[in-house]
């Protein structure tokens, strides 16, 4: 979706996957968790008004329904003990930090802000919390 950041953020990750090595965890948990039908109903919410995080909570979900401990238990299957971790989400940061694998560095996936998605990196930052700069004018 244009709406969003997810789609540059994953090519960006595959970029410095394929450049530097790691392993690149992609879980199915589309609109943070509250399935596809459910985030096309909060693209409507949207459209009159709401941002990401109202629209998920009138539908009477959580801001972020998605499940962390899934990927934590991938990277422990496969056995990986130390992580450079791709993400702008400090909510993953903390969950890394909980669990058994440690997290030698956070790189930022910093991706420009469009016309389309700066609404949506706004609500990311101000209201959840994300770990983003977005100071510069949408393209």
């Amino acid at each position: 979706s244009h709406r969003c950041d997810c789609g540059e953020q994953l090519a960006l990750s595959k970029n410095i996957i394929g450049k530097e090595g790691g392993v690149l965890v992609y879980l199915r948990q589309e609109g943070r968790g509250i399935g596809i039908l459910n985030k096309l109903r909060a693209y409507v919410l949207q459209d009159e008004g709401m941002d990401t995080a109202e629209a998920n909570e009138k539908l009477g979900f959580e801001v972020d329904k998605r499940d962390i401990s899934i990927a934590i238990q991938i990277l422990n299957d496969i056995g990986v003990k130390s992580v450079k971790l791709l993400t702008n989400n400090p909510e993953k940061i903390e969950a890394l930090e909980k669990s058994n694998i440690i997290v030698t560095e956070r790189i930022p996936l910093t991706v420009k802000p469009t016309k389309d998605n700066i609404r949506y990196l706004t609500t990311k930052k101000e209201v959840m919390g994300h770990l983003l700069d977005i100071n510069e004018e949408p393209s």
